[in-house]
């Protein structure tokens, strides 16, 4: 299977990868190369990652402006 450009992927698979990077590198068992390698792939996914997310804060922030009569209720997380 080829390997997806970061900005082709959506936000949850290249968390992920990014995720089994990290762990990966963790363990220090690889060889200096490949974990360049790694770590390269580990900043365009930590990149495009962040695009991402910026782009989706922006669109919530529009969809709010709006609506200026919507009222807000703070983020309570995972509770």
């Amino acid at each position: 299977m080829a390997i997806k450009k970061p900005e082709n992927m959506n936000f949850e698979d290249s968390l992920a990868e990014l995720e089994q990077i990290v762990k990966h590198l963790e363990q220090g068992d690889i060889a200096l190369e490949d974990a360049l390698k790694q770590f390269e792939r580990g900043i365009a996914l930590a990149r495009s990652s962040a695009g991402k997310l910026q782009q989706a804060e922006q669109q919530v922030q529009i969809l709010t402006q709006m609506d200026k009569d919507a009222e807000l209720d703070p983020w309570q997380g995972d509770a």
